[in-house]
């Protein structure tokens, strides 16, 4: 995989916090992932939600953790060329891999995922922390999913945000991370057209980004194309379990304790540097 990333792609990656891929995963791989997504949406765990927006007749269904029940998604984090991808891409030595999440808006789902980052919702700590987002369908670029160019960079982080409401997580006690959260800005007034990220895919594409990357979909206004989505998440050897002053999604540690490295039965080490 060392041949996807040049240091075009490092730079990229680097000053935008997201970078999209072109062919990346042959056939053999989304035909893996389509046959977990299949699997996760006629057994969904007990994190799974399916939600409609105001009019349109589709679902948006989302689910994660559930790589150790569907085969398919533990081949993918530990066979395929994901894992080098990002261990390229964050410079690390070790890459562990954290969950798998699938995404799925049905046509005609009229569902906003509102503007978030990822590494607040998580009990993970650390700079060298990735998500992969690999559709299984095209994306048009209407439909696609959007980033703020540069957002990890900004030094904030924000209140995670349900996904059924678009309302903050609600603080639900003390906790020895004494960050000070701000509400995510009004991104679609407050941030120039040009700062937004965004592309036209097929399937083999993906798109790497850092998980303090500010990111948010649209629905999905095709009426014949669904938009499934299977994103994984990927820590690096400076991650470390840690606490949030809310529920964290996913409530999931290991039996990890915060300062740990994240590196156990439930979080594999996937891949080593050359």
């Amino acid at each position: 995989m060392a041949e996807y990333i040049t240091d075009d792609i490092l730079q990229e990656y680097e000053e935008n916090g997201v970078v999209c891929l072109r062919g990346v995963f042959d056939d053999k791989w989304l035909k893996l992932a389509e046959a977990g997504i299949k699997k996760n949406l006629a057994n969904p765990s007990q994190y799974s939600e399916c939600l409609k927006g105001e009019g349109g007749p589709g679902s948006y269904f989302n689910d994660y953790c559930n790589w150790q029940k569907i085969e398919e998604f533990e081949k993918y984090a530990k066979e395929s060329p994901a894992a080098a991808i990002v261990g390229k891409l964050m410079k690390t030595k070790e890459v562990v891999f954290y969950h798998d999440h699938v995404l799925t808006k049905d046509p005609g789902t009229a569902k906003v995922t509102p503007w978030h980052h990822d590494q607040s919702y998580y009990p993970i700590d650390g700079d060298k922390v990735c998500s992969i987002w690999m559709p299984i369908d095209p994306v048009s670029i209407e439909t696609s999913i959007q980033y703020v160019r540069g957002s990890h960079k900004w030094k904030k982080w924000f209140y995670p945000r349900k996904f059924a409401t678009s309302l903050n997580y609600e603080r639900t006690g003390k906790s020895s991370d004494d960050r000070c959260y701000e509400n995510i800005p009004d991104i679609d007034k407050e941030v120039a057209e040009t700062d937004i990220l965004k592309w036209e895919m097929q399937p083999g594409d993906c798109i790497v980004f850092h998980m303090l990357s500010v990111h948010g979909a649209p629905p999905n206004t095709s009426l014949t194309t669904p938009r499934r989505v299977l994103s994984t998440r990927w820590l690096g050897d400076d991650a470390v379990m840690a606490t949030r002053p809310w529920d964290v999604s996913p409530p999931i540690t290991g039996g990890l304790t915060p300062g740990n490295r994240v590196l156990c039965d439930t979080f594999p080490l996937v891949w080593k540097a050359s």
